[in-house]
């Protein structure tokens, strides 16, 4: 694999990571369980399409990939290469906190990771957006607590939650074929140094907030989405996302 391809690669898995949960957690917008709580996850929702919107952008002016519009709204679901955990749909406002817990604190780790790679444009969108990625793991931090620590009932549900959740989350370190590429060059890390350090970050915490750990040992991790190989919930999401753009496709907004 070519340095190019692998860099095309590691960039198209996060943005598309980043637009879909982005998207999931707009679904909340409207119906958070307090206000406040509303306003957050909406704003969190739009960092997150904000940073895929910027990473399309380098995909399309350092390789001549499609504008960013058309990456992420004329794509079809085999070209998408997020992992299954952003793409679960839930009306379960413990899973979706949980998912905002467990995703954020490794992307904060591959954020951390990419401000000295040595592929200056990542580099530099890292750097930039390293203060709202912080902001991101410090509220899902404060709610993990807060519910871990709370009543019987939120207890449970976060419990329940961080176990549903979990072999998911271990699908967002899914390897590639291109890591070696990626670590040769100082261009990235790789997924496996990354999600050991996520599973020291994430125990302290959830332990810290009354929780248990699951035994990750005994876990499957969901993989195939790196590869094109989806949840059965992509693909109906991808026609809710690009529903206006399909109705004109020639517009100008």
């Amino acid at each position: 694999m070519t340095k190019d391809t692998a860099i095309k690669e590691l960039i198209f898995k996060i943005a598309d990571d980043a637009m879909i949960l982005g998207h999931r957690n707009s679904e909340w917008t409207g119906i958070g369980p307090t206000l406040e709580e509303d306003i957050a996850f909406s704003s969190m929702s739009q960092d997150k399409i904000g940073h895929a919107y910027q990473l399309y952008k380098i995909l399309h002016e350092q390789f001549g990939e499609a504008s960013p519009d058309e990456l992420a709204f004329k794509r079809d679901e085999k070209a998408f290469k997020s992992c299954h955990f952003v793409e679960i749909p839930t009306t379960d406002y413990a899973f979706s906190l949980v998912r905002h817990f467990l995703f954020d604190y490794a992307d904060a780790l591959r954020f951390e990771a990419l401000q000295n790679s040595s592929f200056e444009p990542v580099k530099q969108l890292a750097n930039k957006v390293k203060g709202e990625i912080k902001y991101h793991t410090m509220h899902a931090n404060v709610w993990v607590k807060m519910l871990g620590q709370g009543n019987e009932e939120s207890k449970a549900r976060m419990q329940s939650a961080i176990n549903e959740a979990m072999p998911f989350a271990l699908g967002i370190f899914e390897p590639s074929e291109s890591e070696a590429e990626l670590v040769e060059k100082g261009i990235y890390t790789s997924e496996e140094k990354l999600k050991e350090q996520w599973l020291t970050n994430i125990s302290e915490l959830i332990e810290k907030s009354g929780l248990q750990m699951p035994d990750v040992s005994k876990l499957e991790p969901v993989y195939g989405g790196r590869n094109g190989y989806h949840s059965e919930y992509l693909a109906p999401l991808l026609l809710e996302m690009t529903e206006v753009m399909r109705i004109d496709p020639s517009a100008q907004w």
